[in-house]
């Protein structure tokens, strides 16, 4: 059997000192990128492991495990965010004496582009598994894919990404929120009368899986396609603004609103403003402060909560189950759904 390696066997290999070696493993600064990869690339092929690892493994019988996470752009000043870094923290402090470590990534525009870079930015810190919520894209998909081959796996939450191999979708049901909202949006209107659905980024899979499942069943129910419109509003306070105002003011039929999306308070707002409180029907996803104002004082019908606490933490924890036990939920982790109005608030 072949000696273990150790940094000086790495640095060896890769050209560079002990040191340059140390601060690659320990992810400082003042490497250069090319140098980075090649230390990186030589200690996953020798199996390197630090004498930390080595030392929790004898202590504790477990091998150590690194988790990532990579958040969205967007949630900076919203619940979403952070609700989930709640549930990111409740599940580090669950797994502490399980030996996981848990590293977090935020992407900061909706490039593709720059998800791919931080995937790899977090192989390259050598983590075990990743729990993913970003937009829907060939090559983020292609990329979290390629990890899976390489040994990492991922679960999705919130939002899923179909193509990419993931082990595991964290969250509601999405399509059937969709089909859920139609049926509660039928209740208020009448066929022949408009419906505006405001969705938020058709790249952005759960947003176009609640559209999918609400057209799906107005359909079902007898609303003709053609009053039902969808409009992109990007989760941008101002556009939605202007799409709802250019909803009321060029469908005059128009009754009903999907918020699909955030910025549910830019709606009720143009609502307002034209006078049509009480004859447009609004029907949202989440709940806060906010929305429970808005359902008190009649402005939204409805909303469809759901619980980012543990869309943060569930993801880790079953990354963990499945890296020490191969084991997973039967058939995906789904949330039950739940309809809110101004009297069960």
């Amino acid at each position: 059997m072949g000696k273990k390696p150790t940094i000086q066997t790495i640095a060896d290999l890769a050209g560079v000192s002990r040191g340059t070696v140390d601060r690659v493993l320990n992810n400082r600064s003042y490497v250069k990128a090319e140098v980075r990869e090649r230390v990186l690339q030589i200690a996953r092929e020798t199996g390197y492991q630090s004498p930390r690892e080595v030392h929790l493994r004898e202590q504790t019988g477990l091998q150590p495990l690194r988790l990532g996470v990579l958040l969205p752009n967007w949630g900076f000043g919203h619940q979403f965010l952070d609700e989930v870094r709640k549930g990111i923290s409740d599940a580090q402090m669950e797994l502490e004496d399980a030996q996981v470590e848990i590293v977090v990534r935020q992407c900061s525009t909706d490039l593709p582009e720059e998800a791919v870079t931080l995937l790899r930015e977090l192989r390259d810190l050598r983590v075990d598994g990743i729990s993913v919520c970003v937009f829907q894209d060939q090559s983020v998909e292609k990329e979290l894919l390629a990890l899976k081959e390489s040994g990492i796996p991922c679960v999705t939450f919130n939002t899923d990404l179909p193509d990419s191999g993931r082990l595991l979708f964290v969250g509601e049901d999405i399509k059937k929120t969709g089909r859920l909202a139609a049926q509660m949006m039928s209740k208020s209107i009448r066929p022949g009368e408009q419906i505006l659905i405001a969705l938020g980024n058709r790249k952005f899979d759960g947003h176009r899986m609640r559209m999918l499942g609400f057209r799906e069943r107005m359909r079902e129910l007898g609303f003709p396609e053609e009053d039902i419109f969808v409009e992109e509003t990007f989760n941008d306070y101002s556009t939605t603004l202007h799409v709802v105002s250019e909803a009321i003011r060029l469908h005059p039929d128009l009754r009903g609103i999907y918020m699909a999306n955030l910025s549910v308070i830019a709606c009720t707002e143009v609502v307002r403003a034209y006078g049509m409180s009480g004859k447009i029907h609004v029907i949202c996803h989440d709940i806060n402060d906010g929305i429970r104002h808005l359902l008190r004082t009649g402005l939204i019908d409805y909303t469809i909560p759901q619980d980012f606490v543990r869309q943060g933490r569930e993801p880790l924890v079953w990354l963990t189950s499945y890296l020490r036990k191969k084991k997973l939920p039967d058939s995906g982790d789904f949330a039950g759904l739940q309809i809110l109005c101004s009297e069960n608030i």
